[in-house]
Parts: C-alpha cells; sequence; structure tokens
C-alpha cells in the first residue's frame, strides 16, 4: 500500500535505470475516493486503508491492459495507443465483461464527438473487432 511508496527501479529502452517513486505510477487517491463515493450510500464511510486498496487495484488493472496494448502498439510498429486497442487488450485477456461496454461507450463518443465536428469529418468510419457490439444496447449517458 501507500507505505510501500519508496523509490523503484525500472530499466528504460535505452538500458539505463530510471528512479520512480511507486506512488507516481498510482492512481491520485482522492479521484479514487471520489469514484467509491459515488456508488455509495451518501451517510457511507470509506477507510484510508479501503481506499489505498482500491487505489493499487485499480491501478494495477490500467497497467496491465496498457501493457498489453502497448505490446500490440509495439508489435505494429505504432506509436499511438487508441482505443480500438484497449478494446482488443480487454478481449485478448478474457475481459469480455469490460470489453463489450467499453467498446459500446468508445462507439457512442465517436458518434458524440462527430457531432461537434465539421463535415468533413463525419466520413470516417469507426472500425469495430474483437468487441460484439448489439443493436439498441442502451449505454446510458456519457459522462
Amino acid at each position: 500500500m501507500a507505505e510501500n511508496a519508496g523509490t523503484s527501479g525500472t530499466t528504460s529502452n535505452n538500458g539505463n535505470s530510471v528512479g520512480f517513486k511507486e506512488q507516481d505510477q498510482l492512481l491520485p487517491i482522492a479521484n479514487v475516493g471520489r469514484i467509491m463515493k459515488q456508488i455509495l450510500p451518501p451517510n457511507a464511510k470509506i477507510s484510508k486503508e479501503a481506499k489505498e486498496t482500491m487505489q493499487e487495484c485499480a491501478s494495477e488493472f490500467i497497467s496491465f491492459v496498457t501493457g498489453e496494448t502497448s505490446e500490440k502498439c509495439k508489435k505494429e510498429r505504432r506509436k499511438t495507443v487508441n482505443g480500438d486497442d484497449i478494446c482488443w487488450a480487454l478481449a485478448t485477456l478474457g475481459l469480455d465483461d469490460y470489453a463489450v461496454p467499453l467498446r459500446r461507450y468508445l462507439l457512442r463518443y465517436r458518434e458524440l464527438e462527430g457531432e461537434h465536428k465539421p463535415a468533413a469529418n463525419h466520413d470516417k468510419v469507426a472500425i469495430v473487432d474483437n468487441c460484439n457490439v448489439e443493436d439498441g444496447d442502451n449505454m446510458g449517458p456519457l459522462i
């Protein structure tokens, strides 16, 4: 948990050791607490330990998915990770319960963004792969 927030070492692409604080690789605990409070009843309390545990779990989950996504992009010699890559990684890792709703969210986000952009961008087509999206699924509002 946070008590392990000392410095750790990792190796950069050129082989040099790079120092970083473990805390720098975690999601901000205030944001984690705010998200947790949204789902709990208004009078519920969240302990510091619970926030730290959730912070570590969420950060590790993001790192796990991002690592898979990064490998895909490296193999394809691309430097930019996009939403389709994340959906692909989730599906590849067997996390279809996350991949399918994220795919729906991504498609809806792109539709809404298309409404706010000039007409020239309406020619672009979203590529859907690995994640099946059923018509009529209600995702709710984008936040």
